[in-house]
Parts: C-alpha cells; structure tokens; sequence
C-alpha cells in the first residue's frame, strides 16, 4: 500500500490507499467542523476568509487564517523532506516517520477539551494540529502514489469524475474504457470513504467529541501494521520459493 512505486505500484494499492486514509480525512474533516469550526483538510476556504477579513481590516483575525493555511503547507513540506531524508537511508521505513508524526498529533489534539468559545488560544492550537495532520497526509499520499491520489479535499476529484464520466461517451476502446472505468472507480472510492469517514465522525462526536481523532489515528495505526505484516509475509513466501 505504501511501499510500492512508480510501476510497481498496482490498481489494487491505490483502491487500499484511497480508502483508508480518505476515511481518516473525514473522520478529521468533520471533528474539526464540529469541535472549531473550521475547515482542517484543505485551505480553499481559508483563503477567503483571510481576504474577507483582510480587506475589513481585521488584522489579528487575518493572521490567524494565514496561521492555518501555513501550518497546511509546513505539514506538506515536513512530510516529503522526511520521505526525501528517510529513503536515502532506510527506503522501508520513508513512509513510517511520516505516519507517526500525524498519529501523535491527532492524539494531541484528541486530548484537548472542546472550546467553550470560537477563536481562543485552544481552538486555534487544535485548528492549526489538524491543518499540520492533514498536510502531512495530503502530501505522503501525492508522493506515495506518484499524485495519482489525494484523500483531503474533494473539489478536484468532482471536476476530474465529471470530465471522466464525460469521456466514457467517446471511448469506445475496451482497453481505453477499462482504464477510464478504473480510474472513476478509484474517485468513487475515495469520495465514498471520505464521506463515510464524515458520518462516523459526525455521530461519535456526540459522545466522545475530539477523541475521535483517536479513531482516527488507530486507522493509521492499523494501515501502517497491516502494510509490514503484507511484507513480511511477501518476504516470508520468496525466502520459501527459493529453498
């Protein structure tokens, strides 16, 4: 899932790639609405809100925004000059460091109690972890899959199934339809997970309110234990062959 690239990379990593961690986005996606009120998988929104405040003169708000959308990109940075560093030492464990460091975050922000009110010292601690979380993520996965997957925020993967869904109405090659079919498939799946991830994260946050970024990041637990038993278990069965 994480540990093949390029073209060894298959259509079923992706498929298990996309899934999980566009499930951990929006079980972070909604907590963070919920718990901040604020947009923590992308900074579209961001911008316009630091423009809006801007041009009212409300500078301190301003710079809170700008806050969010730079803790965003240092995830984003921090996560490929990791990778950059790791696979040039140890290239099993480049997408491991990564992985962890958004595990401990989200559980930091898990330990937090919700604000009593919007735009304090607190929320705007939690707001910027979970804008760092999902940087990191966003970018390990755009590495990982050679930015044939992206699992935080959705606009560009409506418009890339619209222009897709289009195109299924002049391919008329089984090989091209195969390949256009699959790559629907894999956006449907990410929305799809993505939204689950919303659903759930909209109905525990009743009772367990910012710790189910806890369950978030036992997701990344589970993804990043289950890609080295795969492995183990792949190297287990060369060793075997060649005995």
């Amino acid at each position: 899932m994480f540990r093949h690239k390029g073209k060894k990379r298959t259509y079923l990593h992706n498929i298990r790639l996309a899934s999980m961690l566009s499930f951990i986005a929006g079980l972070v996606n909604v907590t963070g609405v919920l718990s901040v009120r604020t947009l923590t998988t992308n900074v579209t929104g961001h911008f316009a809100f630091f423009a809006e405040e801007l041009t009212g003169e409300n500078f301190n708000v301003a710079f809170i925004f700008l806050i969010y959308i730079f803790s965003f990109l240092l995830g984003a940075f921090i996560s490929n000059f990791i990778v950059e560093i790791t696979v040039r030492i140890k290239p099993r464990m480049a997408h491991a460091i990564p992985m962890l460091i958004e595990m401990g975050v989200l559980c930091m922000a898990g330990t937090f109690a919700v604000p009593e009110k919007l735009m304090n010292t607190a929320t705007q601690v939690i707001a910027c972890s979970l804008l760092f979380a999902m940087g990191l993520q966003n970018s390990l996965v755009t590495k990982v899959s050679d930015s044939v997957v992206r699992t935080t925020h959705l606009t560009g993967l409506f418009t890339d199934l619209g222009i897709e869904l289009s195109q299924l109405f002049f391919f008329r090659q089984p090989f091209e339809r195969g390949k256009l079919k699959k790559s629907v498939y894999l956006r449907l799946a990410i929305i799809t997970f993505f939204f689950l991830g919303c659903i759930v994260s909209g109905y525990l946050y009743n009772y367990l309110h910012l710790k189910v970024l806890f369950l978030a990041a036992m997701c990344l637990l589970f993804a990043l234990v289950y890609d080295n038993l795969r492995y183990f278990f792949y190297r287990l069965q060369r060793k075997m062959r060649y005995r």
